[in-house]
């Protein structure tokens, strides 16, 4: 039966400026700011939570459904889906509307200067959980601010265990809200900046917050894991990547084997070990989905890191 990835499908626009924001941007003159940057490098890349996170589940093997709203321009992203053996069952085209869409634009310091448009991401609440048959496993990730309120309402009155993964959304809740989906949810990840800001908001420590969850899970970035689970505290290692060339989209590639394992019935060192491996094999490539393992290369960077095989 297969997981439901609920969430974004985004296009992201990547331009590089051959010079320092600093050196065009004058701080005594922030108030009349009109500033143009000419980026001779730009590439586009296929992206959003919900593709990124089906995208790597598809590398582990497993058969997710995606269920996202997309735009009148929807078309090469599609076809991609398709070419991936990804369904688009779920997937629904809003008419008038734009695929959600970041245009990134950073300098030699690597500082980004980020315009996001959410376009058909606005009207994700437009998809029912019910649509979907035969799912045993959920996430919701960040995705419109309705769209992830009405799904994990629809996960938790359907019966269907689902990890609750605010990440960039998260600003969009106050406390009452976030403590909602946390007590709907069985499971919750974020990083460690979103860690802190999800006490902040609710007024509880992590340890507090995991006992609403079977399982909290909190990305550290180059520093591995930490998952709150079964009134105990597991340290994840990172895992060694073959290069540092991008952590674009780490976290999804996390999250798909944190999902992997969930549904294989891992227990949560595995689990979260599956989901540094990916974390690492994601980090080595550009861009959210240009990374390609096989499902034996990933089995074999496991089997490296910690000296036993994952399935």
């Amino acid at each position: 039966m297969p997981t439901l990835v609920c969430g974004s499908i985004a296009y992201d626009n990547i331009m590089v400026f051959h010079d320092r924001f600093r050196n065009h941007i004058l701080p005594e003159q922030i108030h009349i700011l009109n500033v143009a940057f000419l980026v001779p490098e730009m590439r586009r890349e296929f992206g959003g939570c919900a593709g990124n996170i089906a995208y790597n589940l598809r590398l582990l093997g497993a058969d997710p459904l995606i269920m996202a709203t997309v735009g009148d321009d929807a078309a090469p992203y599609l076809e991609r889906l398709e070419a991936l053996g990804l369904r688009p069952t779920h997937v629904r085209q809003v008419s008038g509307t734009f695929t959600a869409q970041a245009f990134i634009t950073t300098d030699l310091d690597d500082n980004q200067i980020t315009a996001f448009h959410p376009g058909a991401m606005n009207h994700s609440h437009l998809n029912r959980i019910a649509d979907a048959d035969g799912v045993r496993l959920g996430i919701v990730s960040p995705d419109g601010r309705q769209g992830m309120l009405d799904h994990a309402e629809q996960f938790a009155a359907a019966g269907i265990p689902f990890v609750f993964d605010p990440g960039q959304g998260l600003p969009m809740f106050d406390g009452e809200a976030l403590m909602h989906c946390l007590k709907l949810a069985r499971y919750c990840t974020v990083n460690d900046y979103e860690a802190k800001l999800l006490c902040e908001r609710t007024g509880r420590s992590l340890e507090q917050l995991a006992e609403s969850v079977e399982a909290l899970v909190v990305t550290l970035g180059p520093e591995g894991s930490r998952i709150y689970a079964e009134g105990r505290r597991i340290d994840v290692p990172c895992v060694a990547a073959p290069a540092l060339e991008d952590p674009t989209g780490c976290g999804d590639a996390y999250r798909a084997g944190l999902l992997y394992g969930i549904a294989n019935g891992y227990d949560w060192l595995s689990a979260g070990r599956l989901a540094s491996v990916m974390g690492a094999l994601k980090i080595a490539c550009r861009g959210g989905q240009n990374h390609r393992p096989r499902r034996q290369e990933i089995a074999a960077l496991y089997e490296s890191a910690f000296g036993v095989k994952p399935w």
